[in-house]
C-alpha cells in the first residue's frame, strides 16, 4: 500500500489537483494579469542617445559622476584620470591611493574582485554632455574621453531621466527593481497570502477523508499538495521573468541572461516559507492562522537575518556571549530572505548603480558571507519543517 509507485502517482495526482484548484479559484488568472501589467511597464521603458560602446575589447566604459564634477573639477579629473571615482571611495583610501590604483568608477570591492592590475589595464574615462559643452567636444575627443549622453524613458515617455551609464546598466536597474524588490518581496508575500488557503481547504474533514480512504500514504498527499503549490508559483515566476525580460529587451535592446537567475531564487524563497505555512495548516487547519502566521514568521526571519548581519559587520560592545550565540544560532537555523536578495544583487552586478544594504555589504567585504551555506541552510529548514508536518498529518485522526 505504501510502495514507491503508489506514492509517486499520488504526488503527481495532487500536483494536477493543485493546478485545477488554482484555475477554479481564478488565482491563476490573477497572477497572470499582474505579470501582464509588469510586462507592459517594461515595454514602455526605452533608452535614447546612448553613447557608443568601448573602442577596444579590453576597455571598460566608466563614467564621470555628475555630483563629483563641481567638487573635483575638470582639470583634476583629467589630470588624475579618476573619472567616476566615488567620493566615499576616495575618502576611505585617500586621494593619492585612489589615483594610484586607478579606481575610476569602481568600489574597493570591485578592485579586490577584478584585480588592481586588471582595472588599470581596462581604464577608459567618460564625461557628461554638460562638461563636453563647457570644455569643448574637440578637447574631449582629443583627450580620448567617452561622452555619456542619453535619457531613460518610462511609461512610453510619461517620465524621463538622464542616463547615468549605459543602456545595459539601465536595463539591469529596472530588472533589479522588478525581481529583487517587486517579485522577491511583494510578489513572494502575495503568493504566500493567496496560496495559504490551499492546504487548509484540502485538510478539511469533508474533503480529505475521501482521499484518506484510498490506498495512498498520507505523507505523499501532503508532499504532493506542497509540490503542486511550489510548481504553480515556479511556473508563474518563469512567466514573469520571461515576459519582462522579452519586453525590456524589445524596449531597450539589451538581453542580459543573468536576469533569469531570479527564477530559482524566487522559487527557493517561496518554497522555504511555504513549508512553514504547510506546518501551520496541518497543526491548525485554519487559513487565517496560515496567512498571518506565515507573514509574522517572514518578518521574524528577516529581522533575525538583519540582526546577524548587523552584529557581524559592526560588533556591539558589551554583547553577552549568550546573546551572540542565540543570534548566530537563529541565523543558521531560520530562513534568510535578506541573503537571497543579496545573492541576486551580486548576480546582477548591481553595486555599480544601486546602493546595497550596508550591513550585508560589510559582511561580504569581511569575507564572512557564505551564500552557498546560506541557501543550503534555508532549504534544510524547509525540508525539516515539511517532515514534521508530514509526521503530524500522519498521526491526525479524522
Amino acid at each position: 500500500m505504501n510502495s514507491l509507485p503508489v506514492a509517486i502517482r499520488t504526488v503527481r495526482w495532487m500536483v494536477r489537483d493543485t493546478f485545477r484548484q488554482s484555475l477554479a479559484t481564478k488565482l491563476f488568472w490573477v497572477m497572470l494579469a499582474l505579470t501582464a501589467v509588469c510586462a507592459l511597464f517594461c515595454l514602455g521603458v526605452s533608452v535614447s542617445g546612448d553613447a557608443p560602446g568601448p573602442q577596444h575589447p579590453d576597455q571598460l566604459p566608466v563614467y564621470v559622476n555628475r555630483l563629483d564634477l563641481p567638487q573635483i573639477g575638470w582639470d583634476k579629473i583629467r589630470q588624475d584620470a579618476l573619472a567616476g571615482t566615488k567620493r566615499d571611495d576616495a575618502a576611505r583610501v585617500g586621494w593619492e591611493e585612489a589615483k594610484r590604483l586607478g579606481l575610476k568608477g569602481f568600489t574597493l570591492a570591485d578592485a579586490e574582485r577584478t584585480g588592481r592590475d586588471e582595472l588599470l589595464r581596462r581604464r577608459m574615462e567618460a564625461v557628461t554632455p554638460e562638461e563636453t559643452a563647457r570644455v569643448g567636444r574637440e578637447t574631449v575627443e582629443k583627450e580620448g574621453l567617452r561622452i555619456v549622453d542619453g535619457q531613460v524613458s518610462l511609461g512610453f515617455g510619461l517620465h524621463t531621466y538622464p542616463l547615468r551609464k549605459t543602456r545595459e546598466a539601465a536595463a539591469r536597474e529596472v530588472q533589479l527593481w522588478l525581481a529583487g524588490v517587486a517579485a522577491d518581496t511583494v510578489g513572494v508575500l502575495l503568493a504566500l497570502l493567496w496560496t495559504a488557503g490551499f492546504l487548509p481547504t484540502f485538510l478539511e474533514p469533508h474533503a480529505v477523508t475521501v482521499l484518506l480512504a484510498k490506498p495512498a500514504p498520507r505523507w505523499a498527499l501532503l508532499v504532493g499538495k506542497c509540490a503542486g503549490v511550489v510548481l504553480f508559483v515556479a511556473l508563474h515566476a518563469t512567466i514573469f521573468v520571461g515576459a519582462t525580460w522579452v519586453c525590456l529587451g524589445l524596449g531597450i535592446g539589451t538581453w542580459d541572461a543573468r536576469y533569469w537567475l531570479a527564477v530559482p531564487l524566487l522559487v527557493t524563497n517561496f518554497a522555504v516559507f511555504y513549508a512553514f505555512s504547510a506546518f501551520l495548516a496541518v497543526c491548525t487547519r485554519s487559513t487565517v492562522v496560515s496567512v498571518f502566521g506565515t507573514l509574522l514568521f517572514w518578518v521574524l526571519c528577516w529581522a533575525m537575518n538583519f540582526t546577524y548581519l548587523r552584529v557581524t559587520a559592526f560588533p556591539v560592545e558589551g554583547l553577552a556571549p549568550l546573546s551572540a550565540f542565540l543570534v548566530e544560532a537563529g541565523y543558521w537555523v531560520l530562513p534568510k530572505p535578506l541573503d537571497l536578495s543579496g545573492i541576486f544583487f551580486d548576480a546582477m552586478d548591481a553595486g555599480a548603480y544601486s546602493t546595497p544594504v550596508p550591513e550585508l555589504d560589510a559582511v561580504k567585504q569581511s569575507k564572512r558571507f557564505q551564500p552557498e551555506l546560506s541557501v543550503l541552510a534555508s532549504l534544510t529548514f524547509a525540508v525539516g519543517v515539511l517532515a514534521v508536518a508530514a509526521y503530524e498529518f500522519r498521526t491526525l485522526d479524522y
